[in-house]
């Protein structure tokens, strides 16, 4: 006999060689009908998997995150076997399950059109109502390469594995492919998914390796919950601020300019200037020191720093070897630099903390398939900041900046979209790391008590640290799903040592400070994408590129149009006049498509009683004001970075 201790603390006894799905039947029939796979001392397994000994057993669903990760790779595979079937000489590259879905990467000759992805649906259905049962087996490395002699990227990665590693097959019917698993036991359950889109990718991510075709899809258990998927999904495209930022006239791309280098068109200039403006000072007001630090310096700043041989991939050098033998790089980050900058004099105890902040202009080499819209770009825009402390003084100033980053958070309005990271070194992948596990121990543990007394809720994840110590990421989703980090706090042990970063102690003695890496922020184009997606266009009047338009009812009252922008301005209102002589209903009419907060409207009466007709986009259709009352309502607005965002969202994205 062996004993099974369940999640819930339960421990079973159970005859050695009992499968995970029948321990799920033990449970209950529901929970085996439902289930998608297993985890075995923590480990992913398939429902088939045996279990001769102690063990702790979970039972995984579609509810839970893994279990859905079974379901839609056996989408993925599901979806290959159909290409395979319609074009048989297509090579199969990898096919994984993603957060919303699943992907498989062909190498084809021709790009899949919506005709021909519609075709593969269809052969997809007659798979899935084959329902064929799904086995696993093993081969040694000669077998396996036999196997796949006709399918050239299965050929690399059964190359790429360790020998005498054991080298995994999944088969359904006639169609067999390398994977390391798990999977549902037939295909049956896959029954409602859609194919989404086609897209090119570089095999491996690597540019320099041949482009693949890419076919994304989704799947659930429930068609009805792949109805609500697909219209979420169509909503979004509403949102996506790679359409909506261009339609607004916020940004732009060309290609004779380059990938990941947006231009930033007048609009989104004012909304990005109108952060950095707000930032800078709410940060002066705690205590950060400005700084303003080159773009690019020589390669000896990044070998004392060690982001030359941790990051150097990412860097762009500028050019070849000087003739004085220099290496300029483009900046990454400014941390180097502002511990420059402390190093131009010595300090004391009583200096610290010591907190330089910079709006830092950065380039980073992003490979071209992770570049997407303003969310990850080549050159960007940086809150960034670094506190130099005491050991004593890294509880309180690591919480001062986690208050200012969730204050920046509400005032923006996303601060319920955030959750919290906590990124650990892998001790099993030292050369990533300085190889310190003392200090690594001793930061993490402070850190993490640190995000225990901020009673933050949050999850932890083993090798996502920086190279120089742990850090609270802080994550975000676009609206299509995607996952990325657009805040990090760190806390460092290691650069002010390589730095020679000192001061001098109260008993004397020069002593290294510690250092936490800081942004408030993030990144402003990213952080401009976000809020495009947030408010589906329609910023806060605060943030609004145009928070009033004026439109006179015909040339005969432009002048007094000019007087009530005039007014607005008097009080730094963002404003514009619509002049054209189009019909006052067309010209309404685009201004709320421009999302413009305000509408004021003026003719004979108006011009008469200095008022304004006001139009809302909060409100719609408010009367008559006087000018001085309107224009002191929405320079307190401003002022106050006052938020109705619930009812901008859901005026433009429907």
């Amino acid at each position: 006999m062996i004993e099974i201790s369940l999640k819930d603390g339960t421990k079973k006894q159970f005859e050695s060689g009992i499968s995970v799905l029948d321990v799920a039947k033990s449970l209950s029939e529901g929970l085996a009908r439902n289930a998608c796979a297993g985890k075995v001392n923590g480990k992913l397994v398939d429902l088939r998997t045996v279990i001769d000994t102690d063990a702790d057993v979970e039972i995984l669903t579609f509810n839970d995150k893994e279990g859905k990760w079974a379901f839609r790779h056996t989408a993925a595979h599901v979806l290959a076997h159909a290409v395979k079937n319609l074009y048989p000489n297509i090579k199969l590259a990898i096919g994984p399950a993603i957060d919303n879905g699943f992907y498989y990467d062909f190498d084809s000759e021709k790009h899949f059109s919506d005709e021909e992805l519609a075709k593969i649906e269809t052969e997809m259905k007659k798979i899935v109502k084959s329902k064929y049962p799904i086995e696993t087996f093993t081969l040694p490395k000669d077998k396996a390469l036999e196997l796949m002699k006709d399918e050239p990227y299965k050929i690399e990665l059964i190359n790429d594995l360790d020998e005498g590693e054991a080298i995994t097959f999944y088969k359904q019917g006639d169609f067999v492919d390398l994977c390391a698993g798990p999977h549902l036991l037939s295909t049956k359950p896959v029954d409602a998914f859609k194919l989404l889109s086609c897209a090119g990718a570089y095999w491996k991510g690597n540019e320099k390796n041949k482009m693949l075709y890419r076919i994304y899809g989704t799947a659930f258990t429930k068609k009805a919950e792949l109805n609500d998927y697909l219209k979420a999904m169509e909503e979004a495209k509403l949102r996506d601020h790679n359409k909506l930022g261009r339609e607004l006239k916020l940004f732009a791309t060309d290609e004779a300019v380059g990938q990941g280098l947006p231009l930033i068109m007048p609009k989104g200039a004012r909304v990005i200037q109108t952060l950095q403006r707000w930032v800078e000072d709410e940060e002066e007001k705690r205590g950060y020191l400005l700084t303003k630090t080159p773009s690019m310096a020589k390669s000896d700043l990044y070998k004392i720093s060690g982001h030359w041989s941790h990051y150097k991939d990412g860097m762009f050098v500028v050019g070849d070897e000087q003739a004085d033998g220099e290496i300029i790089a483009l900046r990454p980050m400014t941390c180097p630099f502002q511990f420059a900058i402390y190093n131009t004099e010595q300090h004391s105890y009583r200096d610290l903390p010591i907190r330089y902040a910079e709006t830092a202009t950065l380039a980073r080499n992003e490979s071209s398939g992770e570049m997407h819209g303003l969310i990850r770009v080549r050159q960007f825009t940086l809150s960034d900041g670094h506190i130099i402390c005491t050991k004593e003084q890294v509880r309180e100033e690591f919480k001062q900046a986690v208050d200012l980053i969730k204050y920046i958070m509400t005032t923006i309005g996303i601060s319920d979209d955030i959750w919290f990271t906590l990124a650990k070194w892998d001790p099993n992948n030292r050369a990533k790391y300085i190889d310190n596990p003392q200090a690594w121990e001793e930061t993490e543990a402070i850190l993490k008590n640190i995000l225990d007394e901020l009673e933050l809720d949050y999850t932890e994840e083993i090798g996502e640290a920086a190279f120089y110590g742990p850090k609270l990421d802080i994550q975000f989703r676009n609206v299509h799903g995607k996952e990325d980090t657009i805040i990090t706090v760190q806390i460092d042990f290691a650069l002010g040592e390589r730095f020679g970063m000192t001061y001098v102690d109260k008993d004397g003695e020069k002593k290294t400070p510690y250092i936490i890496h800081r942004s408030s922020l993030g990144c402003y184009e990213r952080t401009l994408a976000m809020l495009i997606e947030k408010y589906a266009g329609a910023f806060p009047t605060w943030l609004a590129p145009v928070a009033v338009k004026v439109l006179p009812l015909s040339d005969k009252y432009a002048d007094y149009a000019s007087e009530v922008m005039a007014a607005l301005k008097a009080k730094h209102i963002r404003a514009e006049v619509d002049y054209r002589t189009e019909k006052i209903g067309y010209k309404i009419r685009e201004a709320r498509m421009e999302r413009v907060p305000y509408i004021a409207v003026v003719g004979a009466e108006e011009q008469e009683a200095k008022t304004i007709s006001l139009r809302s986009r909060q409100k719609g259709e408010e009367g008559t004001f006087a000018l001085n009352e309107f224009v002191d309502r929405v320079a307190e607005e401003i002022a106050t970075r006052y938020n109705y965002h619930n009812d901008i969202t859901n005026e433009f994205a429907k």
